[in-house]
Parts: C-alpha cells; structure tokens; sequence
C-alpha cells in the first residue's frame, strides 16, 4: 500500500497514517480501523465547519 502524501492537517494525517495498519490484518480488525479513520475525518471536517 503506497503512503498517503502529507496533508499539512495533522488531524487528517494521523487518521490517514491509520490506513498503514492494514497489511495482513483480518476482516474484522480492518472493519474497525476503516471505522476511526471515517471517524477522525468526520470530526476533522467538523471542526472546519465551525472555524
């Protein structure tokens, strides 16, 4: 899996830095850490949202 490239956003960085953890994980681990990382970017789009 290629790196995603820096964002410059470190909430979105870390919640796409996440996605490293894939490799050779199970169905259901991968279920749980595509979960946060929707999580993180919902609540980072959030918080543009009320700047």
């Amino acid at each position: 899996m290629a790196e995603p490239e820096p964002t410059g956003h470190p909430g979105v960085d870390d919640a796409l830095a996440r996605l490293e953890e894939l490799d050779g994980v199970d169905t259901q681990t991968r279920v749980e850490v595509y979960e946060d990382v929707h999580r993180r970017l919902s609540e980072s789009l959030a918080a543009l949202d009320s700047e």
